[in-house]
């Protein structure tokens, strides 16, 4: 697609490990990839192909050798480290195949936690973090920590720690990877109801075709460039 009006573009990207050494991996060579508002693209590609490396370049985690990343039209690759935490703090949400949330707090305090960070009134944060949890049927577990969740429960209240700021982007990387094949089929229901909801566009890395296939779009990651 055209990147005019893109939400997300990215640019030729290169990405080397290990560079100018014998033992050197081109992961990423020479990627374009338009995300437009609202779409949900599949990124499909085997384990160790560049995916997570790909959405961390997308969501200004990482920089690449050589292209562009730009969110909204700005152009963020050159970019002070400040502004591109800002930008990935407002304008884009993770989602990874572990929850990582953080163990010492409540469902409910890992959603508000971020929205405290972006200045958010914490009673503002707790009605929009139980709005989310009734949403993805776990507002009745909201005071419990993540170690009396199912692996299901945890990740439902990941996806709402990654839409608690409202973010533009969603950038999720195998999010049902870690589930068993009925429970994964249910959140990635929830998951899509979410971002559908919310008008989000979302870039989903993925091995399961099956899921892949119903989303708007899907794109291949071979050798280290973007086939549709």
């Amino acid at each position: 697609m055209s990147d005019a009006g893109a939400i997300l573009a990215l640019e030729d990207i290169t990405r080397t490990y290990n560079k100018g050494r014998p033992n050197q991996v081109e992961v990423l060579r020479g990627v374009s990839l338009s995300l437009a508002r609202g779409e949900v693209v599949a990124l499909v590609a085997p384990s160790g192909a560049g995916k997570s490396t790909l959405l961390h370049i997308a969501g200004l985690l990482d920089t690449p050798d050589s292209g562009h990343v730009r969110i909204e039209g700005e152009d963020y690759t050159d970019s002070p480290d400040a502004m591109r935490t800002l930008a990935r703090r407002m304008q884009v949400g993770f989602i990874y195949q572990f929850h990582h949330l953080l163990p010492e707090f409540s469902a409910l305090e890992n959603i508000v936690l971020p929205q405290l960070a972006n200045g958010i009134p914490q009673s503002v944060a707790e009605a929009r973090a139980r709005d989310l949890l009734a949403r993805v049927g776990v507002e009745p577990r909201a005071d419990h920590r993540p170690a009396a969740l199912s692996g299901g429960e945890q990740q439902r209240v990941a996806f709402c720690r990654a839409l608690a700021n409202q973010p533009g982007i969603l950038l999720a990387d195998e999010p049902t990877g870690n589930l068993d094949p009925d429970t994964s089929e249910q959140v990635f229901a929830v998951l899509m109801g979410l971002v559908r909801d919310t008008g989000l566009s979302a870039l989903i890395a993925t091995h399961n075709l099956a899921l892949a296939k119903r989303m708007d779009r899907v794109v291949r990651l071979d050798h280290g460039r973007v086939v549709e």
